[in-house]
Parts: C-alpha cells; structure tokens; sequence
C-alpha cells in the first residue's frame, strides 16, 4: 500500500507540474499561433478560438516585407549584437570567474561583492546614455554592445563561478608543472572543462539580450538601428493596431530562441546543476 501511494503521489505530483507548465508556457504560445492566423478583424476581438479563416503565412508574408524588408534588417542586428555580447561576456566572466575561484583573499572577496551589487542594484538609465554620448558610442551598435556586456556579466561571473568550484586545483598545478604558462592553462585547460556552463550562459543569455526591448529603446534609437523587438511598434498606432501582423511579428521574432532551447535543453540543466556539487 505504501509503494502504490507513493506512485500516485509521485503521478499526481508529475501531472500537476504539467498542467503548470501547459498554462504558463503552452496556453500563452498557442494564443500567440492562433492570433496570428487570424484576419485584422477577427484578431482585434482577442478571443481564443479557432481563425474562421486561416492566413498565417500571409500574415508571416506581409510581416517580413514590411518595410521593405525591415524585419531582415532588425535581424541582422539583433544577431550581431547577440553574437557580439556573448562572445566578450563569455571571455570576461570566465577570466573573472577563473581568478575568483582560485583566489581567497580580500581582492576577491570585493570582487564577488562588486559582482553580486551587479544583479542587485539597478541599472540608471539617464547617466549610460551621458557616458555613451561622451565616448561618441550612444546609438550606435557596438555602444548597445557594451551595455549588454556590463548588465549579462554579473550573472555569467557567478554561474561560471560555481562550476568552477568543482574543478580541483590539482589539475592547475599539473598544467604548471608541465611548463604551462597562466594564459595556456585557463585556455586550454579550464576553458574546455567550461563548456557545459557556458552553454548555459550562452543560450540563457543569448535569449535575454536577443529580446531586450528596452535596452534597444534606450540606448539605440534610430530607424536604421532597428532590433526585432523595435519591430513591435510598426504595428501598433493611437488611432489603429493590425494586432494579427503584431501576433505574427512576436511568432517570427520567437523562432530563433525557441529552436536554441530546443537543442540546448540538456546542456542547460547539466551547467546550472553542475556547480552545485562542490564549494
């Protein structure tokens, strides 16, 4: 009796955890698909229901030739400034992590409190875009770039920190001893040893900056500057909104990061867990 209650709590528990997942994550993407398969009126109700007539690729059509291919611009932009900012993120937080970790004096005790300040103090909008516009990088990419460096960094340092932990020392020292210099151990000893969390800071992060809308709006004004989630706005107006080309706007922007976590899913859970097992 005990075994069997175990296995219905065990199922109900499960089940339970579904139901959540379906309402919070499935429920709201479904509402998304449906909308935008719906026609400018129908959409306009926001009634969860089927499309009397289904036009999602006229709808995906029209969204992607907006503009002249406007769409194409903002991607090209949001990948570069992805791409860009994960690669000085996972370079800097993993040198930073790497230092912290083999550390134990006073420096890295600051150094972890500077960092961990970084995810609780918020970022001051009013005085980036004056130190932008005095190093002659405010709407530019590469200045959006450095902003998403500085905010990602705090939380890559710690996750990279805590699976650093469970690296021995001894594999440092045997690097040395085999006449490697500092710079060949960290890159080519722990930085491979590093990929699971890397992964995870690559695709947790990679998916936040591709779809940060307010650092866009703030930082990189412009037309010419335009990010995907910048592209929400062709559709929404005072007077008027086309809310199934907007539904299909989210759907096209929402591809990229859905097929990255799609691929990365196990790699996610192994370099969050991973670190938890020393130090």
């Amino acid at each position: 009796m005990t075994t069997i209650r175990k296995l219905l709590t065990n199922f109900g528990l499960d089940a339970l955890a579904l139901v959540v997942i379906g309402v919070v994550f499935v429920v709201p993407f479904i509402f998304i698909f449906l909308m935008a398969a719906k026609t400018g009126p129908e959409a306009a109700q926001f009634q969860f229901s089927m499309p009397t007539e289904f036009q999602l690729m006229q709808n995906v059509q029209t969204v992607l030739e907006f503009g002249n291919g406007r769409m194409f611009l903002a991607m090209r932009n949001s990948i570069f400034i992805t791409v860009t900012s994960i690669t000085l993120v996972v370079l800097f937080s993993a040198a930073v992590a790497y230092v912290m970790q083999r550390r134990q004096d006073r420096t890295a005790v600051l150094a972890s409190s500077i960092i961990l300040a970084g995810l609780i103090i918020p970022p001051a909008v009013v005085p980036t875009i004056f130190v932008l516009q005095k190093i002659g990088l405010y709407r530019t990419l590469f200045g959006l770039i450095f902003v998403q460096v500085a905010y990602t960094l705090p939380f890559a340092t710690i996750t990279l920190r805590a699976f650093m932990a469970s690296i021995p020392r001894e594999i440092d020292e045997a690097a040395i001893i085999d006449g490697a210099s500092p710079m060949q151990v960290f890159f080519r000893v722990i930085l491979p040893l590093l990929r699971p969390a890397i992964i995870t800071v690559i695709v947790v992060s990679s998916v936040g900056i591709y779809n940060d809308f307010t650092g866009a709006l703030y930082f990189l004004p412009g037309a010419e500057n335009v990010t995907v989630q910048l592209t929400m706005y062709s559709y929404i107006s005072q007077f008027t909104s086309q809310w199934n080309l907007l539904f299909a706007n989210v759907l096209v922007i929402t591809i990229p990061p859905l097929i990255m976590f799609l691929f990365f899913q196990r790699q996610i859970v192994s370099g969050m867990t991973s670190g938890a097992i020393k130090g």
